[in-house]
């Protein structure tokens, strides 16, 4: 954040609380000043001295005896207040808190009493914001006031006496911590500010701000994520401000209203958008998987960050472009698919980085990370080995393990199914980036003219990419350029073949992302079903104001611009415009706008980014011709301001800024030369064929901009600052087609450390975004509006009476009366109903319970019926099981009979035959005994 606009006023101190309430976790006094143990009142407050040369106009008073005029009954203090003049100095003390002595305000009890016009509420406030001339807010408590003037306690034991109307008046401590600075009785900045730091202490990054959600940074872990903490914003048992909260907001009212949804992240860089969207998509993933096709939508998190995330002076992990995540819902609210929109790359990265940052993160994690197989195939050296990675001194960041990233993206491309193979080309392409940095040249003439090196780089690279290694140094060395019919080969100086080395490594990775893009929307978009129900997170970078700024910065600035101003028409613009088109009773609240700086940006024809493209067409236009002319033209502009050589400045919504022009005219036209283009072509390596054909489709759009500066370029596209336009434009009107919600991030200190924060900071980010202006929009307003129309068919149905025959107005009208809605809670407007927050909670309550009572009658209703169906059911089932079971056993019997009746007779043959075989056989054996006898004594028979 620029430190050149107005300074804000530091707040270092903090209410004082009870003993055992600071014991718990409270702002501790080395954050915001001691004083929670000062006894004010009598004898034990030290003496303050007054210099002589002080200016603050306050007076010091001492707590020493005094007269009884001076005593104030409505003050707990007791009566020991004097005025500057009966008390000695004592020497020089801290001009903060200091101020020469001025005649003395001491008066009767009767006139104090009677006298005094101040309002109850002031008398009897004890505690009041007072800033110091420095600008330091200190928590006092007010000992007495008198007329215009107040007897007020510092933290340090200091007594001033003030004027009564420079006091801020400060909440009671019951209102310490609360999770919606609407609640806040008193809204004011060191209010709002001591707020946000007492919540923050105890672990709670998140408060509300209307219906804006703030997020402060908390640089570590907090217990505030996971299953459980899903469930119970699901279930809402847990109502605290939270991303989730956001979240599922987003999701009931596009469900509900059927309309698409925006969570909108901005902040400054290290504010921590990236991983507030990541929580966002966690949570849409949760309540809206089963798919599947949630777990590859997470997974592009790791992808997106390793190829554009890098490490920056104040920011470990700052995006380095721009995204939007549609995520789309079937009719059963489950994600059907989803879409990924990238912006403006930082591509000069790449090739250069200030001392301290890093390069893309990919870079360092492949070298770290790459197996033995993996490194031997691509010629892999350690990060430190390439010129373009070690020219900032700086290869690991705090706590991060780069090849435990590089596993973690290795996965991650398999979910999103980019093959094998692919991902081999991936690091090939990313290897011969690296490998294109080492390339070196030799000088072969007074001229400056150039050959390449024929060393390790050059041969690897060919490798790589799959191109002859005479072509390669060509396309390095030389230029091919048409004079009329004849072709010529033009040798490239020094600087002319580092900056075309360095063009072609800045474009195959900007294709690389550009495909991969691509690529992982291919993997998410299979199975979709448009249902044309979709919530949107951007997550974009934020402002930057560095000691030097450049095109990137510039363009990043104007982003957040845009941003910012699509924050201002929904939240200040839109809804009080609504307000008076309605006729709503309205007192405006004015807000802080950016339309200016807005239109020095877009103005046509003299605005920035038209002089930007007009030079960038110039064959002889330079950085300094191009800072000339904004300053020839844009110097009576309120929000521009020239400076030395090729600097000048832009007063942005959050502070001005100082833009150095070198090299914007450069990053500006972007321009790679035919004979790249034709080298790439050429590759028998299926990725850099595939982005030549890409540029080559981009050469042949319709040309806004620039030729390369030497006149020799014969590839021609829209120039960065004109395409990056275009996309800003087309993302504002995707956004104004949705709900939005916003999610401000706040970076409570520079050096990304736990626990600190920086008031200064804190209050500078909140003026920029507007907190306060929010929360008193949002207090006096009204949030939730509806038509006539849909309000009456939504709640018509809970009227005890009949009123289908009423007009939608009336019938609305009916509804509020019989629910008793007060008249101050809302407003009807002529063609919609307006209410304060939480009011169409108690509707929206009460016509769920009705319809879940309703709906336990028809289950209930439905129930009695099923049971007497199947009660019927049954007893024809009886009947005919009775029936089938008599037949089945007559059946049986007649059967059993007719067994029976066939066993009696095969017996009865059974038996005669048996009787038969006896009688013979007796028969026979009688013969054969009689004949026996015979023989033996036939004399006797």
């Amino acid at each position: 954040m620029s430190q050149k606009s107005r300074p804000p006023p530091n707040f270092q101190s903090i209410k004082s609380l009870p003993g055992d309430l600071r014991l718990m976790g409270s702002p501790t006094s080395d954050q915001f000043g001691k004083f929670g143990d000062a006894k004010l009142g009598h004898s034990d407050m030290t003496s303050s001295s007054i210099p002589e040369n002080s200016d603050s106009g306050d007076v010091v008073v001492d707590n020493g005896v005094g007269s009884m005029d001076q005593v104030n009954e409505d003050s707990p203090y007791g009566t020991n207040v004097v005025s500057v003049e009966e008390r000695p100095s004592s020497g020089d003390e801290d001009s903060d808190s200091v101020a020469p002595p001025v005649p003395s305000v001491s008066a009767s009890r009767s006139e104090h009493r009677w006298g005094d016009t101040n309002s109850y509420a002031a008398k009897k406030k004890l505690q009041s914001w007072f800033q110091l001339p420095s600008g330091r807010w200190e928590l006092a408590k007010t000992l007495s006031i008198s007329g215009t003037e107040s007897v007020i306690a510092l933290p340090d034991e200091k007594v001033l006496k003030v004027q009564t109307e420079s006091l801020v008046p400060a909440n009671p401590d019951i209102l310490d911590g609360v999770d919606d600075l609407m609640q806040l009785s008193y809204l004011n900045e060191p209010s709002v500010l001591y707020n946000l730091q007492y919540r923050y202490n105890q672990n709670m990054i998140y408060t509300k701000a209307g219906p804006v959600l703030v997020a402060i940074n908390p640089f570590k872990k907090v217990p505030l994520y996971g299953n459980e903490y899903i469930e119970a914003y699901k279930r809402k048992k847990n109502d605290n401000p939270h991303v989730y909260a956001i979240t599922d907001t987003a999701i009931r009212e596009m469900i509900r209203d059927e309309v698409n949804q925006s969570i909108i992240i901005s902040g400054e860089s290290g504010a921590g958008k990236t991983e507030t969207a990541k929580i966002a998509m966690q949570y849409l993933a949760a309540l809206g998987g089963g798919s599947g096709i949630e777990y590859e939508i997470l997974k592009t998190n790791p992808i997106l960050e390793a190829f554009g995330n890098a490490k920056t002076l104040r920011n470990d992990n700052s995006s380095r472009f721009g995204k939007l995540i549609e995520i789309y819902f079937s009719e059963t609210g489950k994600i059907s698919g989803a879409r990924i929109q990238t912006f403006l790359l930082e591509k000069s990265r790449v090739v250069q980085c200030t001392d301290g940052e890093r390069s893309y993160h990919i870079f360092y994690q492949l070298c770290a990370g790459a197996p033995l197989t993996l490194r031997e195939k691509l010629n892999l050296k350690s990060a430190s080995e390439y010129k373009y990675l070690s020219q900032s001194n700086c290869y690991s960041i705090t706590g991060v393990n780069d090849a435990e990233q590089f596993q973690i993206v290795m996965e991650a491309l398999d979910v999103v199914h980019i093959s094998k193979e692919d991902q081999q080309s991936v690091f090939a392409m990313l290897t011969a980036v690296l490998w294109l940095g080492n390339i070196s040249f030799n000088v072969i003439d007074n001229e400056n003219h150039v050959e390449v090196l024929a060393d390790e780089s050059l041969f690897t690279v060919a490798d790589l990419i799959g191109c002859d290694v005479e072509e390669l140094k060509l396309a390095l060395s030389t230029r091919k350029m048409k004079v009329g019919n004849d072709n010529i080969i033009q040798k490239l100086n020094i600087s002319q073949a580092t900056d075309t080395r360095d063009a072609l490594a800045k474009s195959i990775y900007a294709c690389l992302f550009e495909w991969l893009a691509e690529q992982i929307n291919k993997s998410l978009a299979v199975g979709k079903r448009r249902t044309g129900r979709s919530i949107s997170i951007l997550d974009i970078y934020g402002f930057e104001s560095f000691d030097r700024n450049s095109f990137e910065q510039f363009c990043i600035n104007y982003a957040n611009e845009r941003l910012q101003q699509h924050f201002n028409r929904h939240l200040f613009k839109l809804e009080q415009e609504e307000y008076i088109q309605d006729g709503i009773d309205w007192t405006k609240v004015e807000f802080e706008d950016n339309q200016d700086c807005l239109g020095l940006f877009e103005k046509k024809p003299l605005g920035l980014l038209s002089l930007l493209d007009e030079e960038s067409t110039f064959p002889n236009g330079t950085d300094l011709t191009f800072a000339n002319k904004l300053k020839q033209h844009l110097k009576s502009n309120s929000c521009f301001r020239g400076e030395r050589d090729k600097a000048f400045a832009v007063r942005h919504y959050a502070g001005e800024v100082s833009y150095d022009t070198s090299g914007f005219l450069e990053k500006n036209r972007d321009l790679l030369h035919m004979d790249s283009i034709q080298l790439l072509s050429s590759c028998s390596c299926h990725l850099p064929q595939k982005f030549a054909s890409n540029m080559l489709a981009q050469s042949e759009k319709p040309v806004v901009g620039p030729l390369y500066k030497s006149g020799g370029a014969d590839s021609q596209k829209l120039s960065v600052a004109t395409k990056f336009k275009s996309q800003l434009f087309q993302l504002m009107q995707r956004l104004e087609s949705t709900t939005p919600h916003f999610i401000r991030c706040i970076k409570p200190n520079n050096l990304q450390s736990p626990g600190l924060y920086e008031q200064e900071l804190v209050l500078q980010q909140l003026r920029c975004c507007g907190v306060l202006e929010v929360v008193r929009i949002s207090r006096s307003g009204f949030p939730t509006r509806m038509s006539h129309q849909k309000f009456s068919r939504r709640y018509g149905f809970l009227l005890s009476e009949n009123v289908a025959s009423q007009d939608p107005l009336s019938v609305s009208v009916a509804i509020l009366h019989q629910f008793d809605i007060l008249p101050e809670m809302f407003q009807v407007g002529y063609t919609k109903l307006f209410f304060r927050t939480g009011q169409i909670g108690v509707l929206e309550d009460t016509r769920n319970r009705t319809l879940h009572g309703v709906l336990r009658v028809q289950s209930c209703f439905r129930g009695h019926q099923a049971r007497r169906y199947l009660k019927e059911l049954r007893s024809g089932i009886d009947t005919l099981q009775s029936f089938v079971r008599g037949e089945k056993a007559r059946r049986e019997y007649e059967v059993l009979i007719q067994k029976h009746r066939a066993a009696v007779i095969i017996q009865r043959k059974i038996k005669t035959r048996l009787a038969e075989k006896t009688m013979k056989r007796v028969y026979g054996a009688s013969i054969v005994i009689q004949s026996g006898i015979l023989i033996i004594a036939p004399e006797t028979v």
